[in-house]
């Protein structure tokens, strides 16, 4: 299961695609903050497995043998044992993207979450390399988060995989230059239009609202949804995203180098 050959074909699909219909067809190609946001791709889809995927498979490891036991875990009499790949994808996909949505909820409603969420809330235009600009922070957030109540699945890793690469697909999606819409289905999945509400700077419809990555279900369920279909937010990033530095080095240690020069 080699994650990276997927991101690459994933990410010059979409390339390819908002060049043929645009949502916004004057967005340039060559926007500001696209190197950075390459970078991003790279290393938060690739490089980071690379220098930490030893680390976590053994703390992983660790953890199935030591600590899920005493929690009265049993890995034959667990909820996917046995089940169809199908089935496993769709629980994996379901249940994933529900503690995303819960995770994402945190990010904005914890203050020094927020902070790190900061990185991935000052994109001002919004296209496919978007969904991978985020701080490294978040990473450590999201796999802490996810691992324990996807491990007691317990079903096959190439279902749980599957369903990863849908959901990369999903969120190149969400945050593409696409034109194109889902109709009643968008009270189900995510969708661009949906998703840069998400993205808006103003406080209309409250500003926290739309944290859903592949399903919009949850928002629709839990009050959170907000999507005035007819337009388009007038402006996207954070109140105060002016203090968000535009070299990668400067984002990457944001906001520790901020407090470090504040004392």
């Amino acid at each position: 299961m080699n994650y990276w050959p997927w991101l690459l074909g994933i990410s010059v699909a979409f390339a390819l695609f908002e060049r043929l219909r645009p949502a916004r067809p004057g967005q340039p190609s060559l926007r500001p903050q696209l190197l950075n946001d390459l970078f991003y791709v790279a290393f938060n889809g690739h490089f980071y497995a690379l220098l930490f995927g030893a680390w976590i498979a053994g703390v992983a490891s660790w953890t199935q043998a030591n600590v899920l036991p005493l929690l009265g875990y049993d890995s034959g009499s667990n909820l996917l044992s046995g089940r169809a790949f199908g089935i496993q994808f769709v629980i994996y996909l379901i249940g994933a993207d529900f503690l995303q949505w819960l995770v994402h909820n945190l990010l904005h409603r914890v203050p020094w979450l927020w902070t790190f969420h900061k990185v991935h809330h000052s994109a001002s235009r919004m296209d496919w390399a978007v969904n991978f600009r985020f701080h490294w922070m978040e990473l450590i957030v999201y796999r802490t988060l996810l691992y324990l109540p996807l491990v007691f699945l317990g079903g096959d890793p190439d279902a749980l995989f599957a369903a990863a690469v849908f959901a990369t697909c999903w969120g190149h999606f969400n945050h593409s230059n696409l034109d194109l819409g889902l109709g009643p289905l968008g009270y189900v999945f995510n969708s661009p239009r949906m998703h840069m509400w998400h993205h808006d700077t103003s406080a209309e419809g409250g500003v926290s609202k739309n944290y859903g990555i592949v399903f919009s279900l949850w928002d629709y369920l839990f009050g959170t949804a907000y999507w005035p279909r007819e337009r388009a937010p007038k402006r996207l990033g954070y109140p105060g995203d002016a203090e968000m530095p535009q070299q990668i080095w400067r984002q990457l240690t944001f906001p520790f180098a901020r407090k470090a020069l504040k004392s």
